[in-house]
């Protein structure tokens, strides 16, 4: 095999295996049927090793994700719809566009589109960033 050749593939193997390691811990979240996350945006912050994550959340009518908790503060803006939350705690809370919910690190929670139409969400979380993004509640 000639040297350019191989050169090549150990470099395209070698960006495969990056490739492979940054997008595997976005990965790692299973989707329930009915729920889409998209990443918006991942930044590192001021703070050594927090980071800002932004994610929109669409929850398709009748749809729950169950209880969970995230590495650090979640604050949570509903763009439609109505989503009912169930934080630890707390009775539960049905908003709808517009309204604004703040959930403190560590916090069990869950969610539950109450409407007939999709619901949407943007959520933010200011998370280690050592740690999982979501863990499920046992």
């Amino acid at each position: 095999m000639s040297t350019m050749l191989t050169k090549t593939m150990r470099t395209i193997a070698t960006a495969a295996l990056i490739a492979g390691s940054v997008l595997a811990p976005r990965l790692a979240l299973a989707q329930p049927t009915g729920i889409t996350r998209t990443d918006l945006q991942r930044h590192d912050l001021s703070v050594p090793g927090r980071e800002a994550v932004q994610v929109r959340v669409d929850i398709e009518p009748g749809v729950a994700f169950p209880n969970h908790s995230h590495p650090g503060e979640e604050i949570i803006y509903v763009l439609k719809g109505a989503l009912e939350y169930t934080v630890a705690g707390k009775a539960p809370v049905t908003l709808k566009a517009g309204d604004v919910l703040f959930i403190p690190a560590g916090t069990v929670h869950a969610a539950r589109n109450a409407g007939s139409v999709t619901a949407s969400e943007l959520a933010t979380y200011i998370v280690d960033k050592s740690k999982p993004l979501l863990t499920l509640a046992q």
